[in-house]
């Protein structure tokens, strides 16, 4: 079975027939809400739901149903139809050129007051403690260790709609470990990670990082790497300069979010156990320099 690419002006003379196509918008429910074909039925592709609504939409796979998104470069209701044939529909339309399409062509549409999409006000977020978590992975040749470290405090600015600058401090006595998380290693690596050997927590309690710039990525899109972030890590007694791609954007309450996995090289910071660039014959002791880092900032 092949899926039948449709024009707007087919589609219109296929709902005028006999047998009319049952129209399935694919879309978010905001979007369908906001806009659709008239007597479309929403059913979103991007919920796992999707094919099971399917049977009380069109119990019989021989009706023919036809399939829109939003239009050319949003592949959702490609997506769905492909679907549709795994389930054993014989009759799949694609609108080509979706919503948008239809309505160049002067189709009719059904559409609803559009709820405001959530803006950033200038000025200063503190960050949500609780949403937001920094996640560190420590290897070495065969083996790793994953764990958490709390955020203490910190703020984002946000100027003309976009982030501009923040600050973080970071609690180095709240490391954890979580793969090795009621065992009794867990707190021999922890004393060992917070002891003289790596960040000397007794000394420097804390770490901070300071935003310097960020700048959109050329061609970033929503979900992948769209913002260059600069600034300095302050960690033990060493502040230098750090720079990461991060995805950022604005939840549905309209906070301030995203998301990063980096790493540095911790020797810069005067981290150096285990490190081959400053010790010899380490044996099974050695530690990769690189630290990696998944990030999630969620502000208030």
């Amino acid at each position: 079975m092949k899926i039948a690419l449709t024009t707007p002006a087919t589609l219109a003379e296929l709902l005028k027939g006999l047998r009319p196509p049952v129209l399935i918008d694919v879309r978010l429910s905001e979007d369908y809400q906001c806009c659709r074909l008239p007597g479309a039925v929403n059913n979103c592709v991007f919920e796992v739901a999707f094919t099971e609504r399917m049977p009380a939409i069109a119990p019989d796979l021989s009706t023919p149903v036809c399939l829109y998104g939003a239009g050319e470069g949003s592949i959702e209701s490609r997506m769905a139809a492909e679907k549709l044939l795994r389930l054993g529909y014989t009759a799949v339309h694609e609108l080509e050129g979706g919503i948008a399409a239809w309505r160049d062509a002067g189709m009719p549409v059904e559409e609803s007051p559009a709820t405001p999409a959530p803006t950033l006000f200038d000025g200063k977020y503190r960050v949500d403690l609780n949403e937001s978590r920094i996640q560190w992975t420590g290897r070495n040749l065969l083996n790793h260790h994953t764990g958490r470290i709390a955020l203490k405090a910190g703020e984002l600015i946000i100027t003309d709609g976009r982030l501009a600058g923040g600050s973080f401090v970071i609690d180095m006595t709240s490391i954890s470990c979580l793969d090795l998380a009621g065992d009794s290693l867990h707190d021999v690596l922890i004393r060992h990670l917070c002891d003289h050997d790596f960040f000397d927590t007794a000394l420097f309690p804390e770490a901070r990082f300071e935003i310097t710039s960020a700048a959109p990525v050329e061609g970033g899109t929503p979900g992948a790497p769209n913002l260059h972030v600069s600034g300095k890590l302050t960690l033990k007694d060493v502040t230098a300069p750090i720079d990461f791609l991060a995805s950022a954007g604005i939840t549905d309450q309209g906070k301030p979010a995203a998301q990063a996995t980096l790493s540095f090289d911790r020797t810069l910071w005067n981290v150096l156990y285990g490190s081959g660039k400053w010790f010899q014959h380490l044996g099974g002791h050695l530690v990769n320099d690189l630290i990696e880092l998944q990030l999630r900032i969620v502000a208030e």
